[in-house]
């Protein structure tokens, strides 16, 4: 009994002794997992995405007011815009804290609305966004790991001379990729999303684009301090600063970033779906030599020091306060969703294409090397370029690019084009000793070179086609003879039409004669959109070479077209802080995806905003930096995420615009027509003794029947219009309400059914007016052919016929003398 009793003891003291220390290691697991940064706990607020549900009847009602009454509203559609600060909770530099909730009314108050525009027409969208911000406080574990992932990727880069006072000061350049999984780690903290969680062509849950303002404290980064321990102070108490430490934040250093060794700069798109807005680096000074137009300078971006240490800022001092400070901040983000989030349409494209193809044709006038062997640094990669476009689709489409070369000499018309694109301008440059110099400088035209390249780009992309697959040059392309020659030239084809060209109402005025269609000709199949990239690979051509605008590549809706040669880096009137920038013309595959981003998905150059009151384009070179392919200060051939969405939604806006036109033309003509013909017998228009519109006056009559008013055209006219009214208002609150949620694919097919409805209910319109219009004139001629009459009228003219003759040969008869 006491062996037992003593067995029972030891394994009851041994299971304590177990669970005790199985308690040790779940506290000390849980202390470690409690001290990790970008670690979301179950009390973790979520982010909350239903702003939809309170602007619901807001959007009903101007849609409308737009269908119904032919109201100049636009189609609004809310966009949610979420700010993270970080370091603006009283622990980054200076201790600066900003109030959330203030700084929302703010921006709710002073940028509640934005409509973007077309920068090929200027004229803007019938599209409104409603902008609903969300700001999250960060915390912070987090601010000290991306000061620490920000202080590991500092390389020393010199010098840099101070905004302020003109000191020069130790420069570090940060490389942004390094730094993007430190950031791509918040954006999955705060939202709970992976950065790369696919397209939002095919994602089923709302995904949120993030802007992140940081402010870090340079002291904790300083590259020269490694006595500063970052993780002991993740979740420490941070040490108050006073007046003394605060003079000391600037640390006496600068850092920048570079996006893959671009221009520097303070602001960057990141490849995810948020930017980065650094308030403690630079100050960064970037833009075009001698030009005051969108450069960026120290003031650009605000800097919390002119609010801190207001007096000791500049000799003459800048009074800024906190109001100022939310001020320049809230006009920083409206700047972020004007050219990054919600920017212009480039190209507004309005077809339903099923399969996009991108032939890549080089035009070469050497033999020395071909830009489509691998390997070399003046290659371009073909499945890099298809990898990055597929994504600026919808799901269901289907694109095919292929490459060739082909001589130029062979092609006698784009040679000739060639050369007749060649122009120069002349240009004042300032020089080493202070002087203006005068030199030209030759550029070649891209207008010219549109019209005669587009008419080859079906022969030759077919040819392509045969060679890569030729079954697949049938998919494309219909030809009734490929051996035939059509009339003209051999470099001549028929011009692309839009794939709805065929639908367009034919009670149209001035329409154009319908194409005959010949032998040797070669047709588009039908849903399919081809967008020609020519490369014109030179050799023998002036070093300075390029195209207008200092650029290599030329974009229009349709073509692109780049220019390639092998000569050294030609000197920009660009500059970043004092270096200026280079552009390598034997590297061109970031401009072929720059071209083929603008035409495919409509994409603007994150730098170029349509401005009503200038009537053009105006330039602000804040967003020139970054993952994407345009402008002097970019270096990557890849397309951001954030711009892939905004070619998915510019496909449908394109759609919805030309959808909401079409709608006010269709209800004009109606009104126009009733206008017309609800005249009293004297002429004069019908008045109510209430004094109503027109349009009221002739629903009542045609939909409700409340009126005793003449009927111009059939009810079933005006019943059938407000029924499809109706159900066309449904579907625009419900794409208002996809758009919100990105859900995109389902967007994309609710924007092409509502195109359809449209087009074929105008033409349905136009066709009932027209027939209303011919049975209500005054009088009309008619003209008839009976056949009894026209059977009696020959029998009368054959008898007066007969009796002509016989009476003219009885004169004869007896007028003869008689022979003797």
């Amino acid at each position: 009994m006491e062996l037992r009793s003593d067995s029972r003891s030891s394994s009851f003291s041994s299971l304590l002794f177990v669970a005790f220390l199985l308690f040790l290691c779940g506290l000390v697991s849980r202390t470690d997992s409690a001290q990790q940064p970008f670690r979301r706990e179950p009390g973790h607020p979520h982010w909350h995405h239903s702003a939809f549900l309170d602007v619901r009847e807001s959007v009903r009602s101007d849609v409308r007011r737009m269908l119904h009454s032919r109201a100049e509203v636009p189609f609004q559609v809310p966009l949610e815009v979420n700010i993270v600060l970080v370091g603006l909770n009283g622990d980054g530099g200076y201790r600066y804290s900003v109030d959330p909730q203030k700084l929302e009314e703010f921006l709710r108050a002073s940028f509640s609305t934005h409509r973007p525009s077309c920068q090929e027409t200027g004229e803007p969208l019938d599209i409104e966004h409603r902008v609903v911000y969300n700001i999250f406080p960060s915390g912070q574990p987090e601010l000290i790991a991306l000061e620490k992932a920000v202080k590991e990727a500092m390389v020393p880069a010199g010098t840099a001379l101070e905004a302020d006072f003109g000191r020069h000061l130790p420069a570090y350049d940060v490389e942004a990729i390094k730094v993007e999984s430190a950031f791509n780690q918040l954006y999955s903290y705060i939202f709970d999303i992976d950065v790369g969680s696919g397209s939002a062509a095919t994602a089923d849950k709302p995904i949120p684009s993030a802007i992140f303002v940081v402010n870090f404290d340079k002291v904790r980064m300083d590259p020269k301090n490694t006595e500063i321990d970052l993780d002991s102070l993740m979740f420490a108490k941070l040490p108050e600063l006073s007046d003394a430490d605060k003079e000391k934040q600037e640390a006496d250093y600068i850092y920048r970033y570079r996006y893959n060794g671009g221009g520097a700069s303070q602001v960057w798109l990141a490849s995810g779906r948020y930017v980065v807005i650094d308030l403690s680096a630079g100050p960064c000074t970037y833009g075009k030599i001698e030009t005051e137009e969108g450069s960026v300078s120290p003031r650009t971006v605000p800097r919390i020091r002119n609010i801190v240490l207001p007096g000791n800022v500049s000799p003459v001092g800048h009074q800024s306060t906190h109001d100022i400070f939310s001020g320049q901040l809230a006009a920083l983000v409206a700047t972020t969703i004007e050219h990054v989030i919600a920017p212009d349409v480039r190209f507004e494209t309005v077809d339903l294409a099923t399969r996009v193809l991108v032939p890549i044709i080089v035009l070469q006038n050497h033999n020395r090397y071909n830009i489509m062997e691998r390997g070399q640094n003046y290659s371009i990669n073909i499945e890099e370029i298809e990898s990055e476009v597929k994504k600026m689709i919808h799901h269901g489409q289907e694109v095919v690019i292929v490459g060739g070369a082909h001589p130029l000499h062979r092609h006698e018309k784009l040679a000739i084009a060639v050369s007749k694109a060649m122009r120069g301008h002349s240009l004042q440059e300032t020089k080493k000793d202070g002087r203006f110099h005068v030199h030209t400088k030759t550029y070649l035209d891209g207008a010219i070179l549109k019209e005669e390249m587009e008419r080859s780009t079906d022969v030759l992309a077919a040819g392509l086609l045969d060679v890569s697959d030729p079954g697949l040059s049938n998919k494309y392309f219909l030809r009734q003879s490929w051996d035939d020659e059509s009339e003209g030239s051999s470099d001549s084809i028929v011009k692309h039409r839009p794939l709805w060209s065929s639908y367009s109402s034919k009670l149209q005025k001035g329409k154009k004669k319908k194409a005959v269609k010949k032998k040797g000709d070669l047709y588009r199949t039908y849903g399919t959109r081809v967008i020609p990239v020519f490369i014109l690979s030179l050799a023998d051509v002036d070093p300075m070479l390029m195209m207008e605008d200092e650029s290599l590549v030329w974009a229009s809706s349709d073509v692109v077209i780049v220019l390639q040669h092998l000569n050294e880096k030609i000197p920009l009137s660009y500059v970043s802080e004092t270096e200026r920038q280079h552009a390598v013309p034997s590297q061109v595959q970031r401009h072929v995806l720059a071209g083929i981003a603008s035409a495919l998905g409509g994409v603007s150059a994150p730098y170029e905003k349509t401005s009503h009151a200038h009537e053009r384009p105006i330039t602000n070179w804040l967003w020139a930096a970054g993952c994407h392919p345009f402008g002097p200060f970019s270096n990557v051939s890849l397309i951001s995420q954030m711009l892939q969405d905004v070619a998915l939604r510019n496909t449908i806006y394109a759609r919805v615009d030309s959808a909401l036109r079409k709608i006010r033309e269709t209800s004009e003509a109606v009104q126009n027509f009733a206008s017309e013909y609800l005249k009293t017998p004297l002429g004069e228009p019908v008045k109510d003794k209430k004094n109503k519109t027109k349009t009221e006056l002739w629903v009542e009559k045609f939909y409700k029947k409340t009126t005793t008013l003449p009927e111009p055209f059939p009810h079933e006219l005006v019943e059938r219009l407000e029924k499809y009214l109706d159900t066309v208002e449904e579907q625009l609150v419900d794409l208002s309400s996809l758009l919100y949620d990105h859900k995109l694919y389902d967007a994309h097919l609710n924007s092409s059914e509502i195109l359809q409805t449209t087009m074929f209910t105008q033409q349905y319109v136009e066709h009932v007016l027209e027939t209303e219009r011919e049975n209500m004139r005054c009088c009309k001629i008619e003209y008839k052919y009976t056949v009894g009459v026209k059977s009696y009228q020959t029998l009368v003219y054959g008898g007066i016929l007969v009796a002509g003759f016989l009476v003219y040969f009885l004169v004869i008869f007896f007028s003869s003398p008689p022979s003797r």
